[in-house]
């Protein structure tokens, strides 16, 4: 029998959006795993992809986490090989050169929570909750969540919420910086395609090299990120981008930057 179709990607206009379709609340299935694997693979293979969205289908759910009734198998490999597998996929999303873009469109609960973390902006639906609340069931996120979370917040609000497991509102998680933006309710998607097309538009180098010294710079004393923050201004200077972008400047017109 053939498998569902419970990951879809569809590319429009230079803008990969990958939707999550595993009703009722989109959990982190086997068969998602194996599924958005497939998918990502098939995005790096892709040249002409400028940004990444990453949604739920449906009205209520981004991804609710893991399916409990599906954890004994998901953990035949042992808890290190199933979180692996995961962990490759969201590093692979926060180490793109493309800028990758969360639209949350409802629930956003364990390993939805850290999938969220894993992307560059996060838009979320006004009705959106977003957390981590493994320590009800006597777990700890393992794909990621504990590092991203207090990178994002700071380690005293991150301890916070992972000790309690408590549950954010949009307009919390705005507040300590979870989210980037909140929307009317059933309009992440589309927000998060018009942001996810005005990067596609972008200087695509220069938004790659901005991604990689935020990510990795944050890991460095502040004499050493400042050196490598300069060694990639001296590598943008021989981008064509660049000289597009001066020449726009100069004449009045837009840009129209090629990724080179």
């Amino acid at each position: 029998m053939a498998e569902n179709n419970v990951v879809e990607l569809t590319i429009t206009d230079d803008v990969g959006v990958i939707a999550i379709n595993n009703p009722p609340v989109n959990a982190l299935t086997l068969a998602v795993r194996s599924q958005l694997k497939k998918i990502l693979k098939a995005v790096e293979g892709n040249q002409e992809l400028r940004a990444i969205v990453i949604t739920g289908s449906g009205p209520k759910c981004f991804v609710a986490g893991a399916d409990i009734k599906d954890f004994p198998q998901q953990m035949e490999s042992g808890p290190r090989g199933n979180a692996t597998i995961y962990k490759e996929m969201f590093a692979f999303l926060e180490e793109s050169p493309l800028p990758v873009i969360a639209a949350l469109n409802g629930l956003a609960l364990g390993g939805g929570c850290e999938l969220a973390l894993a992307c560059d902006l996060r838009i979320a639906d006004e009705k959106a909750k977003i957390g981590l609340p493994e320590v009800t069931l006597g777990l700890i996120p393992g794909l990621g969540g504990t590092q991203r979370l207090a990178r994002l917040v700071g380690q005293a609000k991150a301890k916070e919420l992972l000790f309690t497991g408590k549950v954010l509102s949009a307009e919390e998680a705005l507040q300590i910086g979870l989210i980037n933006q909140i929307v009317p309710q059933g309009k992440a998607l589309e927000e998060a395609l018009k942001l996810a097309k005005q990067l596609a538009k972008g200087a695509g180098v220069a938004i790659s090299y901005a991604k990689h010294l935020v990510n990795k710079g944050i890991e460095l004393s502040l004499p050493d990120a400042m050196e490598m923050e300069m060694q990639y201004v001296e590598k943008v200077f021989h981008t064509k981008d660049l000289h597009e972008g001066i020449k726009a400047f100069i004449n009045k017109r837009p840009a129209v930057f090629k990724n080179c």
